[in-house]
């Protein structure tokens, strides 16, 4: 096996600001709740990408039972 193959926590493809906007698409469209679990998230995204989002998640101080409210954080509205 070639070692510069294998992936490293710095070549992940997901970054937060990616999750986030990936779980806003998700919410906007109806697929999932701002009440769910985070861990839903695993049902739409890649399994071999799941790892990588885990670690992720685990860096910024999200448990996966938090709720994709939490990840979303405060947003916006244009008709307030």
């Amino acid at each position: 096996m070639n070692l510069h193959t294998l992936p490293t926590p710095s070549s992940n493809r997901y970054s937060l600001e990616i999750l986030q906007d990936e779980a806003r698409q998700l919410v906007d469209r109806g697929t999932v709740s701002r009440h769910q679990p985070i861990y839903i998230l695993c049902e739409y995204i890649p399994a071999r990408e799941w790892v990588g989002i885990e670690c992720e998640l685990e860096r910024c101080d999200y448990l996966l039972r938090d709720r994709i409210g939490d990840l979303l954080g405060s947003e916006c509205w244009n008709n307030d």
